[in-house]
């Protein structure tokens, strides 16, 4: 070493302190790691006890969950069983109240089917009776007294037994169907029921070919009527001036006069008014006014002796009034007479009711002054 220089020594000692000081690094660096590793260690127990506590507190949680979850489950199921048994009864009910309203409803529905067979059978019974009707209408005797049955059910509906007469005999021979008893004027008037519905009926059926034959047909079929009636049932000093023509079907009235106004006018010429049902009862009407004031006539001069009666009545009860009332006033007199003596006789007894208290008065002063004087003659003989 002695043989080294002063450089390779510096450099051989620096060398060496370098050495030293990585190796002092190195442990400083292995210190470190190896603190760094306890610290580490000792953190990883740290983070694994922490682990550990959480493990078990998760596991607490996990067992609370899970009998939470349990008592959750067994009251859902619970109240699951209940809305279930709640649900189940109010559909019973439901099932029940619906089957009694079904079988409300099929009573009803039976009901109902029986009331509609019913009808129906009504209808059927009905059907027959148009067809029947049909028949009546058909036969022209038959229509007549199909005619006259309506008439006459029309006519004591409207008017009292005494003013009407069914089939009466004219003095010309000929059979009216209703009579109609009315004072003169206008007198009786007679009502005819027979009607022409063929020639009606073949109008209504007629194409646009037909028609005018069909309405010739028809006007002049009324016209024959209405002069058959004006020849037979208006006879002068016997019966009005007028008769009627009874339709007795409202159809055949309007068609005749809607479009048949000439008819019409022909049939007030002769003297003939054409009547319906509807119009037959305002006629009627009419006439049962005509004989209420008919009534009325024949009855005015007894209502006007009952109305002289009536004022001789009056004037009676005016005169016993005017007596009553004079009565009244004598009356009223009197009591006001009575009054006044009563007040003079109640003067009087006050009067002498006063001169009987001074009488009363004075005798006692008397009495009082005799005993004075006896008793005081007395007294020396007594002092003696």
């Amino acid at each position: 070493m002695t043989g080294m220089s002063a450089e390779t020594i510096a450099a051989l000692a620096l060398l060496c302190a370098g050495v030293v000081g990585i190796v002092l690094w190195l442990a400083v660096r292995m210190e470190r790691a190896r603190a760094q590793r306890a610290g580490e260690r000792e953190a990883f127990a740290r983070l694994a006890a922490d682990l550990q506590t959480t493990q078990q507190e998760l596991a607490g949680r996990i067992s609370q969950l899970t009998e939470n979850h349990s008592r959750a489950q067994a009251a859902m199921a619970k109240a699951l069983e209940e809305r279930f048994d709640a649900l189940s009864g109010r559909l019973g009910e439901s099932l029940a109240k619906s089957a009694t309203d079904t079988a409300k409803t099929l009573g009803e529905l039976q009901t109902r089917l029986s009331v509609i067979d019913e009808a129906q059978k009504h209808i059927t019974e009905l059907s027959g009776q148009v067809v029947g009707l049909q028949d009546i209408l058909a036969n022209k005797q038959a229509r007549g007294a199909f005619g006259e049955v309506q008439l006459n059910a029309i006519v004591q509906n409207a008017l009292p037994p005494s003013a009407y007469s069914f089939q009466t005999t004219l003095s010309n021979g000929r059979r009216a169907d209703c009579l109609i008893k009315l004072p003169k004027p206008p007198g009786d008037i007679v009502i005819d029921a027979k009607f022409p519905l063929e020639s009606y009926h073949a109008l209504r059926n007629a194409d646009d070919a037909g028609r005018k034959q069909a309405e010739k047909r028809f006007a002049d079929d009324i016209l024959k009527h209405v002069r058959a009636i004006s020849e037979r049932y208006i006879i002068e000093g016997e019966t009005a001036e007028s008769a009627l023509m009874f339709l007795p079907s409202e159809a055949v009235y309007a068609e005749l006069h809607a479009n048949f106004p000439g008819v019409v006018e022909k049939s007030y010429a002769s003297r003939v008014w054409i009547v319906s049902p509807t119009t037959l009862m305002a006629t009627l009407n009419t006439v049962r006014a005509v004989l209420k004031d008919a009534r009325m006539r024949e009855q005015a001069h007894v209502i006007q002796a009952e109305v002289r009666k009536l004022l001789d009545d009056v004037a009676r009860l005016d005169t016993r009034v005017q007596n009553l009332s004079r009565h009244f006033g004598q009356a009223e007199e009197d009591l006001r007479q009575i009054g006044i003596s009563s007040d003079k006789i109640q003067r009087r007894a006050e009067r002498i009711e006063e001169l009987e208290l001074e009488d009363r008065d004075d005798k006692v002063l008397g009495a009082t002054s005799a005993r004075l004087s006896v008793a005081s003659s007395k007294a020396p003989v007594e002092g003696r």
